[in-house]
């Protein structure tokens, strides 16, 4: 007898996890409440899944998630501060993501434990990360001695999460001594990421012209040192030449109040070359800067500007919280724009 054409195929069976480290562990994590001595004993333990939960916690905007957020960061604070700290940004097309895959990887070897702290440009419709950066860095991402947490950018200054501070505070007590931060690169200001990390690199391409390196003038000075990625073939000879101009550029800027003197390498991730040039720099950069002292009260710098930061926040967010204010502020802002009364005036009565 023919068979019909109608007959139905059998089905794919189940898949195994893609991430071999997900098991039984993960459901019964994943399932439980758990309680402000099991987020900082799974943290202090290395435990990956408790140490995301507790970042989900610290990026909520969930009123009832905040006490506890702020628990488990008070809790793990004698646990922070012994990790480097990597601002890496620049253009899109620079190869950040294929950078830091390899970068981290070198890293491993040296025997390291590495987090990547991916900051995505942020949906406008979903406003959850767009590029996802786990996908990005496959395998990395595998990697038991490395940690990557991809966070929507969120509209917030210079391509960073609001809560990547408390994200970097929570890896270092989860053990993880190297932190690299990888900011969006799309034009914004990357004071934000400057004011969380100890090093700063930027990544430039050769031969891109200034249309696409519109952000270099005052990112270069806040470089502590410039790679000059996809340097390999054809282009090689175009990376060592602006090597060598980004150099000259270098000289012009004022010193450095760290003691450090920025230099300018030349890298290709694809080919894995000139990535340990690039962590020697890093290690010797550190070792300038503790001996200086200049590490340390960098940190302090950064510890007030965060205070800061989250003090103004917090007024902001108390002063809107009373009802009716926020419509009294937007009455008064539109006669602000409409020119019929001045912004002090405006305060003024909004304060009152």
């Amino acid at each position: 007898m023919k068979e019909s054409a109608l007959n139905v195929m059998k089905g794919v069976g189940s898949v195994k996890s893609l991430n071999p480290n997900l098991g039984e562990h993960f459901q019964k994590t994943k399932r439980r409440n758990l309680t402000l001595s099991d987020y900082v004993e799974g943290i202090r333990s290395g435990d990956r899944l408790v140490l995301s939960k507790a970042i989900t916690l610290v990026e909520s905007n969930r009123e009832e998630h905040h006490e506890l957020a702020q628990q488990i960061i008070e809790s793990i604070l004698p646990y922070t501060g012994d990790s480097i700290r990597i601002g890496i940004t620049g253009v899109p097309g620079v190869g950040k993501s294929t950078f830091i895959e390899c970068f981290g990887e070198h890293l491993i070897t040296q025997g390291n434990k590495l987090a990547v702290l991916a900051i995505d440009p942020t949906s406008q419709r979903t406003h959850g990360s767009i590029l996802g950066d786990k996908t990005r860095m496959e395998n990395l991402s595998k990697d038991q001695n490395a940690y990557i947490r991809p966070s929507p950018a969120g509209g917030s200054l210079g391509g960073v999460a609001r809560k990547t501070r408390e994200t970097i505070l929570l890896c270092e007590a989860a053990g993880y001594n190297t932190i690299i931060i990888e900011t969006v690169g799309v034009g914004q200001s990357e004071t934000a990421v400057h004011s969380m990390v100890d090093f700063f690199l930027l990544l430039m391409l050769a031969g891109a012209g200034d249309e696409l390196q519109g952000i270099k003038r005052g990112i270069m000075e806040m470089a502590d040192l410039i790679a000059i990625n996809k340097a390999d073939g054809e282009n090689f000879t175009k990376a060592s030449s602006a090597q060598a101009e980004y150099k000259s550029a270098l000289h012009l800027f004022p010193p450095t109040t760290s003691g450090w003197i920025p230099d300018v390498l030349t890298c290709s991730a694809l080919h894995e070359n000139g990535i340990g040039e690039i962590w020697i720099k890093i290690k010797e950069y550190t070792q300038i800067t503790k001996e200086n002292k200049f590490f340390t009260s960098n940190r302090k710098q950064q510890n007030r500007f965060w205070f800061r930061e989250f003090l103004a926040e917090a007024i902001q967010s108390k002063f809107y919280a009373k009802k009716g204010r926020k419509d009294i502020a937007l009455a008064l802002e539109k006669k602000v724009v409409e020119g019929t009364m001045s912004s002090i005036s405006a305060i003024q009565e909004l304060l009152k």
